[in-house]
């Protein structure tokens, strides 16, 4: 099974809402390889390796959360931007890439997926629900911050970063996947017990203290692999391709 390139980029484009976000990068296409895509390979991030990777398994297109053209990043395509350029240019494979978008789908988004993964149940949305980058829920029961640690560790496969911020069990959460430590200070507006992201700056230590929230730094690429994982799947469901997802290491 195959479909053309066109009508891959224009369902997820569809699915995905594309054209409700101002994001930091483009969304959708990024680099134009062969006109049918039967073979596709989804990661969180279009490194070399992962390119790599795509090559030896003979994808067609490669489907990513972090791809390319980031606002404010040097625009001559040299060096290692070059190179991972060069490469799907010359082997002829695509790169589609979604950030925002892909955050914030009430399905298969990075937050939903999380909160499923963590069994929480979702009540709400951090901002305003056009804009679901961060949601809010519940635990089905209380934890002790050191079991939802464990809890995160066991399922993330991933030691997270504990800033306990008071002594209180756990049980409203609120999160957003990524690099997002600064909605620290929305979760504690909602009254959050605990707010959980992927990354955590030197600041976030006193912020979590005397805002009386915890905060776990889960990690950016584990806090984000369930999303575009869920979005390949839901490509071979519905068009019939090949799809296969690479979870490459990263301790960030």
């Amino acid at each position: 099974m195959s479909l053309e390139l066109s009508q891959l980029v224009a369902g997820l484009d569809e699915l995905l809402a594309v054209q409700d976000f101002q994001d930091y990068c483009p969304n959708g296409l990024q680099v134009e390889g062969r006109s049918r895509v039967a073979r596709l390979m989804t990661g969180v991030t279009a490194s070399q390796a992962l390119i790599e990777r795509a090559v030896e398994w003979q994808a067609d297109a490669v489907l990513v959360h972090h791809g390319y053209f980031w606002k404010g990043e040097p625009q001559p395509l040299t060096g290692m931007k070059g190179r991972r350029i060069k490469t799907l240019m010359q082997k002829d494979i695509s790169l589609i890439a979604y950030h925002l978008p892909l955050d914030a789908h009430a399905e298969l988004g990075n937050n939903q997926q999380l909160a499923a993964l963590l069994g929480i149940q979702v009540t709400g949305v951090m901002d305003s629900p056009a804009w679901p980058l961060g949601l809010v829920g519940e635990l089905p029961e209380a934890l002790s911050a050191a079991d939802f640690s464990h809890l995160l560790s066991r399922k993330l496969k991933r030691e997270p970063l504990h800033l306990a911020g008071h002594a209180r069990p756990l049980k409203k959460l609120a999160w957003c996947t990524g690099s997002a430590e600064g909605g620290i200070f929305r979760a504690a507006q909602l009254g959050a017990d605990a707010y959980i992201s992927g990354e955590v700056s030197e600041k976030t230590l006193h912020e979590a203290r005397e805002l009386g929230i915890d905060y776990f730094a889960a990690g950016h690429h584990a806090t984000e692999r369930y999303g575009v994982k869920a979005l390949g799947e839901w490509v071979a469901k519905q068009w019939g391709i090949e799809q296969e997802f690479v979870d490459l290491d990263n301790p960030v």
